[in-house]
Order: structure tokens, then sequence, then C-alpha cells
């Protein structure tokens, strides 16, 4: 399988009183199909999956299947810090109709890299799915070195991608330059995505997605042909890039969907909602690339 050029990390709705909205996820599952994602990730570090237990996250992942049906890829978030629960919820997660499976590296334990190869072995066997690796050393304290990424993708035919977020262009180029040709390097912030296309990246996996999918999918339809569009869609969208991280994610993220009327839900615990000036930042950054008016930012 090749993973969608631009997929989105997408959040889980929950409602007021804490419990996951399954309607609303696949309301918003549908919304992002409808403006650019080829593919969505469920149950990632945006849809705050260390708060899902094993049966939420299966229901989400049975829920946001069925909405989109074939429109788009669901890649399933199964990763934990333990190699034999990952691959229980992994297998478990083959079984609802996913397309794909997201890795995150150990985190706590801290494995050495010897570590972090067998339990991605371990794991890509126990399915029959392409798996996409989630490196980001930054949430896990465990950085899956290149050599390892590079031998994983060389031996491993279900390890097909990864989800770049150690934002190191230098280890980035290093690893396409040498990687098989059907490895995808997708990145995993917003930011870096134009950088990384141009060492050799394939595609997002995107949080403002959920916000500017559009215009995202078309930057990275146009960069081989025209960076010069591309660079200017990247730099009109910065603002929002960074006030989406202006705090823990997805705090701003679902305050910028309750701003837009579109069903990102509740926080769970230990997130919590953005301070005021985090708010106002947000609206403004809607402002800057049109999707509120000053009018509503005053009303």
């Amino acid at each position: 399988m090749t993973f969608p050029a631009l997929m989105t990390a997408m959040a889980t709705p929950f409602d007021g009183d804490g419990r996951l909205d399954l309607p609303a996820a696949q309301a918003l599952a549908a919304h992002l199909v409808d403006h650019g994602s080829g593919g969505l990730v469920v149950a990632g570090t945006t849809g705050e999956s260390p708060t899902l237990s094993g049966d939420e996250a299966l229901d989400l992942f049975r829920a946001v299947a069925e909405a989109v049906g074939d429109r788009a890829a669901v890649v399933a978030g199964t990763g934990s810090y333990d190699t034999a629960s990952t691959i229980t919820r992994t297998q478990h997660a083959a079984k609802v109709g996913v397309d794909g499976i997201m890795l995150v590296t150990p985190y706590y334990n801290r494995p050495n890299q010897r570590g972090l190869d067998r339990h991605f072995r371990a794991v890509a066997a126990a399915v029959d799915l392409p798996v996409m690796l989630y490196n980001i050393p930054a949430r896990t304290a465990c950085e899956i070195a290149p050599e390892t990424l590079l031998g994983l993708a060389e031996d491993v035919e279900s390890i097909c991608a990864v989800k770049d977020a150690v934002g190191d262009m230098a280890k980035a180029s290093w690893l396409a330059a040498r990687a098989p040709a059907d490895f995808q390097i997708l990145s995993g912030d917003d930011k870096n995505c134009l950088p990384l296309l141009a060492v050799g990246g394939a595609g997002l996996v995107s949080v403002a997605a959920h916000l500017v999918g559009d215009d995202l999918a078309r930057m990275i339809e146009v960069f081989p042909t025209d960076p010069a569009e591309a660079r200017a869609i990247h730099w009109r969208l910065g603002e929002i890039f960074a006030v989406l991280f202006a705090e823990p994610s997805p705090a701003p993220l679902k305050a910028a969907l309750a701003m837009l009327d579109l069903p990102g839900g509740a926080l769970r615990l230990p997130m919590v909602d953005v301070a005021d000036d985090t708010a106002a930042a947000v609206r403004r950054a809607l402002v800057g690339v049109g999707l509120l008016t000053d009018e509503e930012v005053t009303a």
C-alpha cells in the first residue's frame, strides 16, 4: 500500500461529560475527506490516544471506517510502550476494517535501537496490514535512528512509511537517498512538510488539515512542478501552523474547531482548554487564512 500524500491526524470528539462521541467523529471524518484528506490517522497524538480505552479505540476505528467507506484510507494508531499489548491492539484493529496501522515508538521504556527493531518487526509480523512507524522523540524520549529505519524498510515489506516528527532534514535526506523507492517519509509536523518534500519526503500527516486541508493538498500536489506556488501556500499558512501548537495539542485545534462550528468536541483530562490569549491568537490565525471574518471575531 502507498499511503495517501495528505492524511489528517484526526481529533477525537468527546461530549461535555467526557464520553466518546462517535456521531461527531463520523461527521468530522466526512468533513476531512471532503476537504483534501486522502487518509485519516485515528487515535494518534491529536486523537488523545492515551485517554482512550482499548474498546473505545476499536469503536472509533470502526465508526470512522464506516463513515468514509472507500473514500479514504483509515490508519489505526495502535502503538504503546509494551510489545505484547501492541500486538493485541493491532490484531483487534485489523478486524474492524482499517486500512493500515501506525506504530509509535515505545515511550517511557526508552528501548535502544535493537529493542526498537525487534519491537516493530514483531508487531508487523502479527498482522497483514501496511505499517507506518511514528517517530516523535519529543513525546516519547525515544528516537528511531535513520539506520534502524533503513533496515526495517529494506527487510520488512509491510513497513512502508514513517511519520517523521523528528524535524531533522539531514537525517530525512540520508534516509530518502537510501530507502527503497516505495518507502514513504511523511512529515509529522505541518511546518516541516515543505522542507521535507524538498529532501525526498512523500507527504504529510497533518493537524492543520482539519482547518486548511484543501490548501495543504494543493501545496503537496504542485510542489514537483511549481515549487514557488507551494512555497507561497506554506508561507500563507505559517501562522496556523504555529498557533496550533501554542499550547499542548490538540487543545488549540479543538478551540479552532469550536470557533468554526466543526465537530471537534471537548478535551479529556489531563488536556485542558486553552487560555484566553491563546484563544485570541487562534481567532486571529483563522481570520488570517479567511476562515473567520473580523466581524465574527468581534461579535
